[in-house]
């Protein structure tokens, strides 16, 4: 049923814009319930918002908590330090249980890109912050800020990405999708 659920949408969607007589829903919850699909999907509808959300609120959480963590170049624990890769390799697979690859420009390609206005929280954001692209990686928090390791002789923190460094650097997007696994890969970027 869930895997059906994009289709619908879309349908949905196409029919409403394509329909002169029609109103327009700025909500997508309400012209689901208007057209009484949202009696049809049951549960699953909500279930599946609920899982993402929870999914992402934890995850947000979860790098929250290492907060204050000193950078280390090709470091991947709290005990001993992260660099950006690293860190979001970790947070992955402690909070989700996703396996991702170990540099930067791997998470990039293997992970579904989206366009910077469709961030949610738990979304990885890229940067070319070595003169090439994707050479650095962070968890997008919501409000515009993200969570990373920045560099030697810092710590895990939060930054704006409106901020004119991070602006001008940003490379793109990426939403790590439910089946995303990598191999583990040993070499380092960051």
């Amino acid at each position: 049923m869930l895997r059906c659920l994009p289709a619908l949408l879309l349908g949905l969607s196409a029919a409403v814009h394509a329909a002169p007589d029609v109103p327009v829903y700025e909500d997508m919850d309400a012209l689901l319930a208007d057209r009484g699909t949202m009696t049809r999907l049951g549960t699953h509808w909500q279930q599946a918002r609920e899982s993402v959300a929870d999914q992402a609120s934890s995850l947000v959480i979860n790098a929250m908590a290492f907060l204050g963590v000193p950078y280390r170049w090709g470091g991947n624990s709290h005990e001993t330090g992260f660099d950006c890769s690293g860190f979001v390799k970790a947070v992955f697979e402690q909070s989700v249980g996703k396996i991702l690859p170990r540099r930067s420009d791997q998470q990039a390609a293997a992970t579904e890109v989206i366009d910077r206005s469709e961030l949610r929280p738990g979304d990885l954001v890229f940067f070319n912050t070595m003169r090439r692209a994707f050479s650095h990686v962070g968890i997008y928090v919501g409000e515009g800020r993200f969570i990373h390791s920045p560099r030697a002789g810092a710590h895990v923190r939060m930054e704006d990405m409106r901020a004119s460094y991070w602006n001008t650097r940003f490379n793109g997007a990426r939403r790590v999708l439910p089946d995303t696994t990598a191999q583990v890969g040993t070499t380092v970027a960051d």
